[in-house]
């Protein structure tokens, strides 16, 4: 995991869960991969193993991940297409919505949106 900052817009455990997401999603984590142990994210971001346990059981609650006895966690097959599945429709009826308002007040159209993968 790279350098983080923290907001105070959300739980630290919470965002601590978005960031491996966005990992997972992004393809740096891959099915099969090892999330980084408790202890290890803890040392690295200076934070409480017991806020860094609750983001990794979230993520295995949504069976994003499964822990592996004396192992660790690790990506579940399945954990990039349910997230595919989950954040489309996050976006579709939460940030969308803003997006489009927005668009409209700007009187953009959609040839003066920019095209590509990423912006």
């Amino acid at each position: 995991m790279t350098s983080v900052q923290w907001s105070d817009r959300a739980p630290i455990y919470r965002q601590l869960k978005e960031k491996v997401i966005a990992m997972m999603l992004d393809g740096e984590l891959k099915p099969g991969d090892a999330l980084p142990s408790v202890r290890q994210v803890a040392a690295d971001y200076q934070l409480n193993p017991i806020t860094v346990s609750r983001a990794y059981q979230e993520l295995a609650d949504e069976g994003l991940v499964e822990k592996r006895r004396g192992l660790g966690m690790f990506v579940t097959e399945q954990a990039a297409r349910k997230l595919l599945a989950t954040e489309r429709v996050r976006f579709l009826t939460e940030e969308w919505p803003a997006v489009a308002t927005r668009i409209a007040r700007l009187g953009l159209k959609l040839e003066d949106l920019p095209k590509g993968d990423k912006p």
